[in-house]
């Protein structure tokens, strides 16, 4: 079976420390940047059956602005052990996922160094090695999700797309 996953870096968020990590929310760009994401995903007909999200504040915030821009509520899994995870953590998550469309949405540095192991061939843009907030990509996988077998068939950045208000 063909599988889509969708590997998103959470939206920027705020820097103010006095909420501390797990609890800092999106900043206003941010924001904003998330329904960009869920916009571009709905016009590519890439709604995922399901959704792997860290549990934490930032991370839920870039869902809710991704899922307000696309057709259908995906099941939602919330998740302690994707907040922060090493790679390895999270392709268990994905691999442990029956959806035929899979988006995991986390954080650097383990979502940027999950999406180098999974691609096949990475994208020529400069911005795939940093990973930026926001950064999607997007692979296709023939059999199982699995190190060096994902076709790559998009990477963008909140930064490509237009406001879709």
């Amino acid at each position: 079976m063909t599988r889509t996953v969708i590997l998103i870096r959470h939206c920027k968020s705020d820097w103010d420390g006095s909420a501390g990590d797990h609890n800092r929310p999106l900043n206003s760009r941010g924001v904003r940047s998330a329904p960009r994401i869920g916009a571009w995903l709905a016009a590519h007909d890439l709604t995922p059956d399901a959704v792997l999200c860290s549990d934490a504040r930032r991370t839920q915030q870039t869902w809710a602005g991704i899922a307000d821009q696309l057709p259908g509520k995906p099941s939602l899994t919330l998740s302690r052990i994707l907040y922060l995870a090493e790679p390895e953590v999270m392709l268990e998550a994905l691999q442990a996922t029956t959806a035929k469309t899979i988006a995991l949405i986390a954080h650097n540095p383990g979502i940027a160094a999950l999406a180098w192991e999974l691609t096949r061939t990475p994208p020529a843009d400069e911005r795939f090695a940093t990973y930026p907030t926001g950064a999607t990509t997007v692979l296709r996988f023939e059999q199982e999700i699995t190190h060096g077998q994902g076709e790559l068939l998009h990477f963008i950045t909140p930064r490509d797309l237009s406001d879709p208000r």
